[in-house]
């Protein structure tokens, strides 16, 4: 088997279908399988999976609800995976045509490889300009650490997974951070494969976008409390804290909030600065 393509999954019943549906599309000379690893899901996610095993027949449905998170069902499906290579993506999106074959032939040259993300087809217009990723993205390779990737786009080397110990299950989310970190402290660059696009999901509502922002703040300490021994530069001050507090007032006072858009950003910042700060508190990380 040369890729294996490993979908970690929670009460995914709203979105796996097309995730599945565009998997079922793909083409590729070379061998490779679907794995799904369930992490517990109550609905109807598992049921739907198993609807698509003629359509797939090299698909795998296993149980990963032992441990909650994403970073525990990765591990689980890499666990039974038999590909030479191990691809990740997600439930909530859509792989574009082409995919498997872009991320296949790119991991025959490379170890460790991410595609390009596109915002617009799943997501409301409002949605996208929030996040400011009109052009769409992939690698972030200007981080001042080390270079970003996502794990709903992400292929590595099977031999380099087992060989860092796969991802940190300590970390719920951001854990595909750590990952590609990891990977590339033992010498291991990034590749960028433009022509693996996945159509990205974000959250559709305030209340999820904020939710999420305050989680990825949180963990955002966790991280790099971790990485700081590492050789990672201070990245999170208590003066950006401060500055939010001045802000978010101001920007009322100012008028900058002026429509969904503006308000939606200005409620993020401020529940990922207070993720961020309640991150400092319960994993005793200094921001100075």
């Amino acid at each position: 088997m040369k890729l294996s393509v490993i979908i970690p999954c929670l009460n995914a019943a709203d979105t796996i279908s097309l995730q599945l549906e565009a998997l079922a599309k793909q083409e590729w000379s070379e061998p490779w399988e679907v794995i799904i690893a369930d992490n517990g899901s109550c609905d109807q996610t598992v049921a739907i999976a198993q609807n698509y095993q003629e359509r797939l027949p090299k698909l795998q449905i296993v149980d990963a609800s032992s441990k909650s998170g994403a970073a525990h069902a990765r591990n689980v499906g890499a666990s039974v995976a038999k590909g030479e290579a191990l691809v990740f993506c997600d439930a909530d999106d859509e792989v574009a045509p082409g995919w498997v074959a872009a991320m296949g032939e790119a991991l025959s040259k490379y170890d460790l490889v991410g595609g390009r993300n596109e915002h617009w087809k799943l997501n409301e217009p409002w949605l996208v300009k929030i996040y400011g990723c009109q052009e769409g993205d992939g690698i972030f390779m200007n981080h001042p650490y080390l270079p970003l990737q996502s794990g709903c786009n992400l292929g590595v080397k099977r031999s380099l997974h087992e060989a860092i110990g796969g991802f940190d299950e300590n970390i719920f989310i951001l854990d595909d951070v750590d990952y590609s970190w990891r990977l590339q402290q033992v010498g291991i660059k990034p590749h960028e494969v433009k022509d693996a696009l996945v159509h990205y999901r974000f959250r559709n509502s305030i209340i999820g976008i904020c939710r999420r922002a305050w989680d990825m703040g949180r963990q955002e300490a966790l991280l790099y409390k971790k990485h700081r021994s590492m050789g990672m530069p201070q990245l999170m001050s208590w003066k950006s804290f401060v500055r939010t507090a001045v802000m978010f007032p101001l920007r009322f006072l100012l008028l900058k909030v002026r429509n969904k858009v503006s308000l939606t950003q200005c409620l993020m910042d401020l529940a990922w600065r207070g993720g961020q700060l309640r991150g400092c508190i319960k994993y005793g990380y200094l921001p100075f």
